[in-house]
């Protein structure tokens, strides 16, 4: 049975949903034929993807393949109680609220998991955690799981090279070329700038956003701010993303340094503590603070509270700390996800291209899992390439073709 704020949101709920539908064309032909060969038929799938209506149509995708399919969120403040709704009215099993507690949080993914799934779909992390260090039981049934973000693959290779391993395979999604070149780029950098516009109701243009990060993700946001009119600042710890930054265009330099010229901070980092008092402090007044990682740590959330005299909310989505001396700077979404946080997330077409390698990594381990080691697995090549010929061709755009000479000529050795 599902756990839900509210059943009745389902109608806009559902609206959400058909929008997306019609803008995920990839996913559309996926459905088509797992509608006919039903390759989930008799499994339960439990997903824990940042609940809102991407994430609603790839369950319901899972669900077309015959799957029984269990949704939660990955976030707290990232689940849309209508798209949740609209989700239970369709047949699938949701356990998430916007707003959770995080026990409440932890409760939604241990129902989820009650279930005792065959394959999982995993966002961050935290299903693959609660399954290895709270409750093994869970897992008897499991054949393997898919792992959706950045941070969330690096909990599987630290825990893949620990005493204790991994206990089934686990598809690293995140490091398919189709998922980290656009999802984590355009996706996060479009999303982004859309979360901070919308919520602040402030122009981008002549500002100065410090960027603290210059993976994938980190390079979508800078490309956005910069196309969008904003001087961008980018900090790093990695010698070669600092170099590729500056050759990039970008004006590279400490935290410290760049903590007296910011407007607006962006930390895409999949660390912790990146941004603290000793950087707030210097500041400007109403500095704009915000995170784009999975986890709400990159800001040092709990520091600013502590050393807050007060703080109050400014607007929707945005607090204001007061410190010492009349200081003050702005806080978005709790400094949780701020693109999903503090707005829908990444675009359908984006979205479109990530899940579709999701459910066809899930097909994946229904086929395959007996054969494969228990540790991480990357994304089999010819899914990458089928979906990005399928994205080229609903794009409408043609491609050349090596000819039978060309291919012998590039793979001879003469």
């Amino acid at each position: 049975m599902s756990i839900l704020r509210d059943k009745s949101l389902a109608t806009t709920g559902n609206l959400k949903i058909d929008w997306v539908y019609d803008h995920m064309p990839i996913c559309a032909l996926i459905e088509e034929r797992f509608k006919k060969e039903r390759p989930f038929e008799g499994l339960k799938i439990t997903t824990s993807i940042h609940l809102e209506a991407k994430t609603a149509r790839t369950a319901l995708l899972l669900a077309a393949g015959g799957a029984e399919v269990h949704a939660t969120g990955s976030n707290p403040l990232s689940t849309q109680d209508d798209v949740a709704a609209a989700l239970d009215s369709r047949g699938v099993n949701v356990y998430a609220w916007y707003g959770a507690t995080e026990q409440e949080y932890h409760d939604h993914l241990v129902a989820a998991l009650s279930c005792r799934p065959d394959i999982m779909i995993d966002d961050g992390g935290d299903l693959t955690h609660i399954l290895c260090e709270e409750r093994p039981d869970l897992a008897v049934n499991l054949k393997g799981g898919s792992e959706e973000t950045t941070t969330g693959v690096l909990r599987l290779k630290a825990r893949a090279a620990s005493a204790e391993g991994l206990p089934f395979p686990m598809v690293c999604v995140n490091d398919a070329m189709m998922k980290y070149m656009f999802d984590n780029r355009y996706g996060t950098g479009q999303s982004v700038m859309t979360a901070i516009m919308a919520s602040t109701n402030l122009v981008v243009a002549s500002k100065t956003f410090v960027v603290a990060g210059y993976g994938w993700c980190g390079k979508g946001v800078s490309m956005r701010a910069k196309g969008m009119g904003a001087r961008v600042i980018v900090t790093e710890v990695d010698p070669v993303k600092a170099v590729e930054a500056v050759m990039d265009g970008f004006t590279v330099m400490t935290m410290e340094q760049a903590s007296p010229l910011g407007d607006v901070f962006v930390t895409v980092t999949g660390c912790k503590d990146v941004i603290r008092m000793e950087h707030i402090e210097k500041m400007k007044d109403g500095a704009i603070l915000c995170n784009a990682g999975h986890f709400d740590v990159e800001v040092a959330v709990a520091e600013m509270r502590k050393a807050a005299l007060n703080t109050y909310t400014a607007r929707n989505n945005i607090e204001r700390f007061e410190f010492d001396g009349g200081h003050y700077v702005y806080l978005l979404a709790e400094g949780r996800l701020v693109n999903l946080a503090a707005g829908d997330g990444h675009p359908a077409e984006i979205m479109d291209i990530s899940f579709a390698l999701q459910v066809l990594c899930a097909e994946y381990l229904a086929k395959n899992a007996d054969k494969l080691e228990k540790t991480i697995q990357e994304v089999p090549g010819d899914i990458d390439n089928w979906v990005a010929e399928m994205k080229l061709e609903t794009m409408g755009v043609k491609i050349d073709r090596l000819t039978d000479e060309q291919y012998r000529y590039i793979h001879s050795a003469n």
